[in-house]
C-alpha cells in the first residue's frame, strides 16, 4: 500500500499526520506507526496522528494520537494545534474547530497565523519540596533548575520518568528556569519518545500553571521559550482551579509525501 502522509511541526515538535477519514489505516497497526516515526528507517517524528471522522455531530473531526514508540498516547498539545492547522488545510474547517481527543473535547481557533487550542481545565496541582505534578491531558513533573541551557535533560529526565512514583506508567518531565516576569524557559523529556523533544504543548501548559500556582508569576498570560520556539499559555484562575486554558503558537506544514507500507 502506498500511504500519503503530511509532516507538520509546532515549535519543533514534529508529527506525521494521516487523513484517515476513509479508514485506510488500522488504529491497531502500532508497528507501522513506530516505523513511520523512526528517524532512520521511516519518516521521522515525535508522534503520529490520524484525523478521523467525528463521532459526535457537534465535532468537526476526531484526533487519534500515537507516540513515537507506536503506542496510543495521552493528549498532545502541539499535536492538537498541528491537527487543527491540517484540518484547515483539508477544508474540514475554516478558522474554528471542535474536536474530540483521548482526553475529551477541545475547541480551537486560528488567528493571525497562530493556533489557539483550548486545553482541559486543571483542578489539582500537587506540590512537593522538589517539584510539582499535574495532569494537563498528559502527566507532567515540573521542577525548577539553574543553568537550563547546559542541564543534562536526557539523563536526569529519564531517571525521573522511570523512577518512583512513576515507574512503568511514567511521566513527562519538565525542567524550568525563570527568565523574567512572566517569561520562562523549559526543556522537556517526553515519555513515549523517551528523549528530549524541542517542545511539548501539554508540558508548556503544565509549566505555566505551575509557575502561577507557586507565585513565580501573577499574570494569567505566560510566555514559554522552548528549544523550538515560543509558546504562550493563557488561563483564568478560579477558586476551583484553572479554567479557560489556551495553548497558543504556530503550526506549520513541512512537506507532503508518499511511503510504501
Amino acid at each position: 500500500m502506498n500511504l500519503v502522509f503530511y509532516k507538520y511541526q509546532g515549535t519543533g515538535n514534529d508529527f506525521v499526520i494521516i487523513d484517515n477519514r476513509d479508514q485506510l489505516v488500522s488504529k491497531n497497526n502500532t508497528k507501522l506507526f513506530k516505523r513511520l516515526c523512526d528517524r532512520k528507517f521511516g519518516i521521522g517524528a515525535d508522534g503520529l496522528m490520524l484525523l478521523e471522522l467525528p463521532e459526535n455531530e457537534e465535532d468537526d473531526f476526531t484526533m487519534v494520537y500515537f507516540n513515537a514508540d507506536g503506542n496510543e498516547s495521552s493528549m498532545c498539545g502541539n499535536g492538537g494545534r498541528c491537527l487543527v492547522a491540517f484540518a484547515a488545510f483539508l477544508g474540514v474547517i475554516e478558522d474554528k474547530a471542535t474536536f474530540t481527543a483521548i482526553d475529551g473535547k477541545h475547541h480551537a481557533e486560528i488567528k493571525d497565523g497562530l493556533v489557539y487550542l483550548q486545553m482541559q481545565d486543571v483542578f489539582e496541582i500537587e506540590t512537593f519540596d522538589s517539584h510539582l505534578f499535574l495532569d494537563t491531558g498528559s502527566p507532567h513533573h515540573v521542577t525548577m533548575v539553574e543553568g537550563l541551557q547546559s542541564f543534562d535533560v536526557e539523563n536526569v529526565g529519564r531517571e525521573i520518568r522511570n523512577g518512583a512514583p512513576y515507574f512503568e506508567t511514567g511521566s513527562n518531565v519538565n525542567f524550568v528556569e525563570k527568565k523574567n516576569g512572566s517569561r520562562f524557559a523549559v526543556r522537556t523529556y517526553e515519555r513515549g519518545v523517551e528523549d528530549e523533544t524541542l517542545s511539548c504543548g501539554t508540558g508548556v501548559t503544565a509549566v505555566a500553571l505551575s509557575m502561577h500556582a507557586t507565585q513565580q508569576t501573577e499574570k494569567e498570560e505566560v510566555s514559554i521559550d522552548t528549544m523550538g520556539g515560543e509558546l504562550k499559555v493563557t488561563f483564568r484562575k478560579e477558586p476551583s482551579g484553572y479554567k479557560n486554558i489556551f495553548l497558543i503558537g504556530p503550526a506549520e506544514q513541512v512537506f507532503k509525501g508518499e511511503i510504501t507500507c
